[in-house]
């Protein structure tokens, strides 16, 4: 008896923090949605704000908690360089999805990138392409088509950038997730990753809002943009719950739940993420989805949980690997 009340314990403590991280991920796109729409915030001005709050909270933790984090090897500045680019793409992407789509939308859509990373897999890394992996691929994508309103003309013509930020947000998240998988190989902290790649990722950003003539949607017209929140206390405060929230506190708590629960566990966990976020968007900012988007929601999502219940089982008949940490988490 003794023996098993204390594996029940850490169970239970484990997937409170996994739901915990899970709820929190899910206000990352009702921040962003509530910025734009009641300051008229460009969103790569949002992004940029963001990620250097995230910075200046991350860093400074990290300095006093552990700092022997943040010594780096002169050979993995570049490869950081690389990955924070990447992430100030991502976050550019994710966070102009929000404003064009609404919150709901764009968290379904950036899920989308599964099947997208099962391709970019087999196609770059040489990775296995089974049945189960083109299953997922197939509800990804055709989830995606339903949930962006691709097979609607209309849509297009009101909003095609929407669409094409949408999918693209997908194909980012992929690409930035197949590149994090070689982050744990290069003996690289997660948390010093997190830290050095946001801080690479404000520079990109900051570059990108100064660029000149409006090149990027979404970017910085004029210096003035920088401060759309002027001395809106209530404004700052939600910019700064934003990057110390859903960023730093729940991809925290995800690496905590890893100590508890299987990987394959806590993934599943996760991917209630856009149903929280769905949730959130109707009762706070009245977003509905339509009946093609819901059906389109759960394509995505059931693609996702399949696809991480078969590499769990497959994981399960393997010899035992170190846990590998969710790239979502420190994305979004």
């Amino acid at each position: 008896m003794s023996t098993i009340k204390p594996a029940s314990s850490n169970l239970t403590r484990g997937y409170t923090m996994a739901l915990v991280s899970a709820a929190f991920l899910s206000t990352t796109a009702i921040f962003i949605r509530y910025l734009t729409l009641t300051y008229q915030m460009p969103p790569l001005v949002l992004a940029f704000w963001r990620a250097g709050l995230v910075v200046l909270t991350l860093l400074p933790l990290l300095a006093l908690l552990r700092p022997n984090l943040l010594r780096l090897k002169r050979q993995h500045l570049f490869y950081l360089a690389g990955y924070g680019l990447l992430l100030a793409v991502f976050n550019s992407l994710w966070t102009l999805s929000v404003a064009l789509n609404g919150a709901a939308v764009a968290t379904v859509l950036a899920y989308s990138s599964a099947g997208f990373t099962a391709l970019l897999g087999w196609w770059l890394l040489r990775e296995r392409l089974d049945w189960a992996k083109l299953l997922a691929v197939v509800l990804s994508l055709s989830g995606c088509v339903l949930v962006s309103g691709a097979l609607e003309p209309a849509v297009w013509q009101a909003n095609p950038l929407g669409i094409l930020t949408g999918a693209l947000t997908g194909l980012a998240f992929a690409i930035y997730s197949l590149l994090g998988r070689s982050a744990s190989q290069r003996g690289l902290n997660p948390w010093t990753t997190l830290g050095y790649t946001f801080a690479f990722a404000t520079v990109f950003l900051l570059s990108f809002n100064l660029l000149p003539g409006g090149l990027i949607p979404g970017a910085a017209v004029r210096p003035a943009d920088f401060f759309a929140l002027g001395d809106s206390f209530s404004g700052w405060g939600v910019l700064f719950l934003l990057a110390a929230g859903p960023t730093v506190a729940g991809f925290g708590l995800y690496n905590v739940s890893l100590s508890y629960l299987p990987s394959s566990v806590a993934n599943l966990i996760a991917t209630l993420e856009p149903a929280f976020t769905a949730l959130i968007a109707y009762v706070l900012l009245g977003e509905r989805l339509n009946g093609w988007q819901i059906a389109g929601s759960l394509m995505i999502l059931s693609g996702v949980v399949f696809l991480r219940i078969y590499e769990g089982r497959l994981a399960s008949q393997s010899p035992a690997s170190p846990p590998r940490m969710r790239e979502a988490a420190s994305v979004e």
